[in-house]
């Protein structure tokens, strides 16, 4: 079916004879040989998130060729050329950026879906942006599905628009338990938990859920030491942290609070059984650059690790995939952005259509099996707030100044260090 002009679209609109949100969001390629479908991708592409912006870019920009271009691999809709449900049709990223601003992020948002006509609409990396943005959505009656943003209360809202595929931070403050659990039973003694935290929303909230896991699991908080960043000096919290002996700290930390922890620590001549982190400052690469091997034996949360190949060969061809077109590895923001896009691909072909109602119901039964993944996930099933049921994450440990998988164990490419060795064995 071609689609009408603009011209002829408003005329019968004006008439009555079009109802609003029913039409099918397709339109003909340059040529007028190949059906597209626009999708809106809302990203920060300028401003102090760009680097960011456009390593998610790129990852979305290679699932949208593996969806629209046949390739070997075993992942959803590689093998067909386009969505075999809609004729062969292919996607078509209409691009927007919200210079890491909520306003502005809500802004293009909107653009996207009156100007643009996208089908659906995916982004946006920050939860304050992703916030904005769907709930333009969600007033307009478009799906929206976020890969990224961790905030539990995205899918708090009771919207009935908004999907997530991947996990939220009560799901990564779980990994720590569960891993300490883990511990316990091969033996380690862990039951004194201290929190050094920067106290923005990020680090207050993340503590908060801390403290209710530690006391559902029964593990005592010893210190809890929260902090306005940058900070002058950290020496005060971690003596006060020292005193207490905790087995474990955990932190939530930006990247100058990270290294002056670390150079801190040192000059303490004292690190603690286990520093267990929000990745946060501990994962950006300036902090292993300034650093050096001091920043070994940090072990943070990740989504997704390259590591994770050895066990799940199709992380390897994915990856060497993006490396041959960018010349670096994927990460693991950009990893969930990449799954994210194939995740609306697919629900996009089994509604058959490209009407809201239509793909909106079939993300709600959307369920792609975990071996056509490369996340380390049993699959992508939403539950009835539009979270992914099976979203989840692994526990990684710099050594010898490189992110490897520890935990779970059998994900782990090599054994996890705890306790850390004193800075004198080092």
């Amino acid at each position: 079916m071609r689609m009408m002009n603009r011209r002829q679209f408003l005329k019968y609109a004006g008439a009555g004879l079009i109802a609003a949100g029913a039409i099918d969001r397709l339109a003909w390629a340059a040529g007028g040989q190949q059906e597209t479908i626009p999708i809106g991708v809302v990203y920060p592409l300028t401003g102090s998130l760009a680097r960011i912006g456009a390593s998610i870019k790129n990852a979305i920009e290679l699932a949208t060729d593996i969806v629209n271009t046949p390739f070997d691999l075993d992942l959803p809709l590689a093998r067909d050329a386009g969505l075999p449900r809609l004729r062969g049709a292919r996607l078509r990223l209409v691009w927007a950026d919200s210079k890491g601003d909520p306003a502005t992020g809500r802004a293009e948002a909107e653009r996207l879906i009156e100007g643009e006509q996208v089908a659906a609409v995916i982004g946006s990396y920050q939860s304050a942006v992703t916030a904005t943005a769907s709930l333009a959505a969600e007033a307009k009656g478009i799906p929206f599905l976020n890969p990224e943003s961790s905030s539990p209360r995205l899918t708090d809202r009771n919207f009935t628009w908004f999907f997530r595929t991947g996990p939220h931070d009560i799901t990564f403050t779980k990994l720590f338990y569960d891993m300490m659990d883990d511990l316990k039973q091969r033996g380690r003694a862990i039951s004194r938990v201290a929190i050094l935290s920067e106290d923005t929303e990020f680090g207050a909230t993340a503590t908060g859920v801390e403290e209710g896991f530690a006391q559902r699991y029964g593990y005592n908080v010893v210190a809890r030491e929260l902090y306005t960043s940058p900070p002058a000096s950290l020496d005060a919290e971690l003596l006060r942290i020292r005193r207490v002996n905790p087995d474990v700290v955990f932190g939530q930390n930006y990247l100058v609070d990270a290294v002056l922890i670390i150079r801190s620590l040192k000059e303490m001549r004292w690190f603690p059984p286990a520093f267990v982190v929000h990745d946060a400052g501990w994962v950006v690469p300036d902090y292993l650059q300034t650093v050096g091997n001091d920043g070994n034996y940090i072990i943070t949360r990740v989504s997704w690790a390259l590591g994770m190949s050895g066990r799940k060969p199709l992380v390897a061809r994915v990856n060497s995939l993006y490396r041959q077109r960018y010349g670096t590895d994927m990460d693991e923001t950009n990893a969930r952005s990449f799954t994210g896009l194939l995740a609306l691909a697919t629900a996009i072909n089994q509604a058959g259509s490209t009407r809201a109602e239509a793909i909106r119901g079939a993300l709600h039964d959307l369920r792609i099996p975990g071996r056509q993944l490369i996340m380390p996930w049993a699959g992508i099933e939403f539950d009835a707030h539009g979270q992914n049921k099976h979203a989840a994450g692994l526990m990684a440990q710099i050594l010898n100044k490189e992110y490897k998988v520890v935990w779970p164990f059998d994900l782990a490419e090599t054994d996890l260090v705890w306790p850390a060795p004193a800075w004198e064995r080092r």
